[in-house]
């Protein structure tokens, strides 16, 4: 395959980042440090490149800056879907320096939608989500631990780790709180999610944190993205059960919690899971269904500008 100058890729890891740029077909490795990126960034900025890396979290936050900085396109893109490019376009060995080829390719066939410019406010509020829930998640454990613990010492340690937990996770809840009002923009799109049945703080900031594409793509989009659309699995004259898969579990996770809350609270979402119960649905995909209907609301909301109108 050859690849036409200006697309580039990059392989991440923690210290190095492995570079293939189209046209001259160059493979290299530099430093994942600010100055061997800023004298690339001039001269992919005066080329008009498109640059193509995968998500790897902490890793690519250094690339992702320095490229916003210079004012040059980038995509960020799920590892698995590279991965399955890489097995449709033929690229079976995996080296770093065949992904960023791959990554390169990938760009120029599949042109994949730009990245949003990077909102410092956002950030901070992920990364305020992402620890409140790594909080949350030890406090569960504690609390198997507790249930299963017949020794008094262990019990009384483990209870005060989680007295420790909860005042913690409260002053968590307390810098979100702050980190959305110190936003115009943020706290007007938590009001706008919270109007909606069901959705609650946690869910709303989820909702923030990790769909920023609410209110932007289309419903059947977003709905991938969440991995609550229901996918054909047919062959010939065979017609299996259309089943969720794939996605952001934990925007999943939050938005099912948001439907058992609507199911039980307001009259339309319940009228909703009582017709899907009475047509023979299991309890579980119904609230699946609400959950997806939940979200394809927001996007409108987030859309339009509108609160939620009974």
């Amino acid at each position: 395959m050859i690849i036409t100058r200006g697309f580039i890729g990059i392989d991440v890891s923690k210290h190095e980042l492995d570079i293939f740029e189209g046209g001259s077909n160059r493979s290299y490795r530099i430093a994942n440090a600010k100055d061997a990126l800023s004298s690339l960034a001039v001269q992919w900025k005066a080329d008009g490149a498109f640059v193509v890396f995968e998500a790897t979290g902490r890793y690519d936050i250094l690339l992702r800056r320095t490229l916003a900085a210079a004012g040059i396109a980038f995509a960020r893109v799920n590892p698995a879907r590279a991965r399955d490019f890489a097995r449709a376009a033929g690229f079976l060995a995996k080296t770093d320096r065949i992904d960023a080829r791959m990554l390169a390719a990938m760009a120029q066939a599949l042109s994949p939608a730009p990245a949003a410019e990077p909102d410092g406010d956002l950030e901070a509020l992920t990364l305020a989500h992402k620890r409140r829930d790594q909080l949350v998640h030890m406090r569960q454990q504690e609390r198997t631990r507790r249930t299963e613990c017949d020794d008094a010492v262990l019990t009384s340690d483990i209870e005060a780790h989680l007295r420790w937990l909860d005042t913690r996770i409260a002053q968590w809840d307390e810098e979100i709180r702050s980190l959305l009002a110190r936003s115009q923009r943020l706290s007007r799109i938590a009001r706008l999610l919270r109007s909606i049945p069901g959705i609650g703080p946690v869910a709303a900031t989820t909702l923030i944190a990790l769909m920023p594409e609410l209110g932007i793509q289309q419903p059947k989009q977003i709905t991938a993205m969440a991995g609550l659309a229901p996918f054909n699995v047919d062959s010939g004259q065979f017609r299996g059960l259309r089943r969720i898969k794939g996605g952001r579990k934990r925007v999943r996770d939050a938005l099912y919690m948001a439907a058992v809350a609507a199911a039980r609270s307001h009259e339309r979402f319940r009228s909703m899971y009582q017709r899907l119960r009475i047509r023979g649905k299991p309890a579980k995909v119904a609230l699946i269904a609400i959950a997806r209907k939940l979200l394809v609301t927001a996007n409108a909301v987030l859309r339009d500008k509108t609160a939620f109108q009974t």
